[in-house]
C-alpha cells in the first residue's frame, strides 16, 4: 500500500517538474505587467500585440509554409518509399530500414551541420529552399515509420485480386492500396507537420538571412530579454502541438483497436 502511494507521488513529481514551467508561461501570457515578478491582472493585450508584430507574423508565415509543404512532399515520398520497402526481400528491407532509422536517431545538430555543408558544397543559397529541403529530409523517415505498420496489416492478396479483375497497377494502387493505408498516411503527415513546426536546430543551420521560423525568432527575441509576446506565442505553439499530438494518439489508438 505504501509503495503504491510512493509510485503515485513519484509520477506526480515527474509531471509537475515537466509541466509546471509551461503552466507558468501560459499564466504569465495573460499578465498585464511586463514584469514576471508581479501580477497586475488579466489581459489579452500581449496576444493582440503578437499579431501586430511584423517580425513574428513573417516568421509564422515561413513556419506554416515550410511545415505544410514539407509535410505534403515528405508524405508523398515517404508513402511511396514505404510501399517499395514493404515489397523488398528480408535482407534488403532490413538494410533499408536501418538506414531509415539513422536520421531519426542521429542528433539534430549533426544533421543540421551536414545539410548546411551539403547546400554550401552544391552552391545552393541558404534561404527558404534549403529550409524546405531540410525539413523534407528529416520528415521522410517518420512518414515511412508511420505507413509501414499499415502495410504489414494489409492482406497481400488484395492487390493481386484487383489485378486479376482487370485493374491496372496504378489504378489498383490508387483505389485499393492507398485507401487501406490512409490512416497511416494521415498519421505520418500530422507527425511530420508537428515536427516541422517546432524544429529549431536543423532550421538554424539551414536557413539564410531574411528567412526564419518561429523557433529561431523566439530564440533571437529571448536573447534580448523575455518579452510577454514570447509567452503568448509559446502558449499558442504549445496548444497547437498538443492538439496535433492528441489527434495523432487518437488515430494510433483507433488503428490498434481495429487491428486487435
Amino acid at each position: 500500500m505504501v509503495m503504491k502511494h510512493i509510485k503515485k507521488l513519484y509520477a506526480f513529481l515527474i509531471f509537475f517538474f515537466l509541466y509546471a514551467p509551461i503552466m507558468v508561461l501560459i499564466i504569465f501570457s495573460f499578465n498585464e505587467s511586463k514584469s514576471r515578478g508581479s501580477w497586475d491582472g488579466l489581459t489579452l493585450k500581449w496576444y493582440i500585440e503578437l499579431f501586430k508584430d511584423r517580425q513574428i507574423m513573417s516568421a509564422m508565415y515561413y513556419t506554416l509554409s515550410v511545415a505544410i509543404l514539407s509535410s505534403l512532399i515528405a508524405t508523398a515520398i515517404g508513402t511511396a518509399a514505404a510501399i517499395g520497402i514493404d515489397n523488398m526481400k528480408r535482407f534488403k528491407k532490413s538494410m533499408i530500414m536501418n538506414l531509415t532509422y539513422l536520421p531519426v536517431l542521429n542528433p539534430d545538430i549533426v544533421t543540421g551541420i551536414a545539410l548546411m555543408l551539403l547546400f554550401i558544397f552544391m552552391r545552393i543559397r541558404l534561404g527558404f529552399l534549403t529550409l524546405l529541403l531540410a525539413h523534407i529530409t528529416f520528415n521522410i523517415p517518420y512518414v515511412i515509420i508511420s505507413v509501414l505498420p499499415k502495410l504489414k496489416q494489409l492482406n497481400k492478396h488484395i492487390y493481386e485480386a484487383a489485378l486479376d479483375l482487370g485493374a491496372s497497377p496504378s489504378y489498383a494502387l490508387r483505389k485499393v492500396i492507398i485507401p487501406e493505408i490512409m490512416p497511416g498516411i494521415i498519421t505520418g503527415f500530422l507527425l511530420a507537420f508537428t515536427l516541422s513546426l517546432d524544429d529549431f536546430v536543423i532550421s538554424f543551420f539551414t536557413t539564410g538571412s531574411g528567412v526564419s521560423n518561429l523557433s529561431i525568432t523566439i530564440y533571437s527575441m529571448a536573447r534580448r530579454g523575455i518579452n510577454p509576446k514570447i509567452n503568448a506565442l509559446s502558449t499558442i505553439m504549445f496548444i497547437t502541438v498538443l492538439l496535433l499530438l492528441i489527434i495523432i494518439n487518437n488515430r494510433m489508438s483507433k488503428n490498434n483497436t481495429i487491428k486487435e
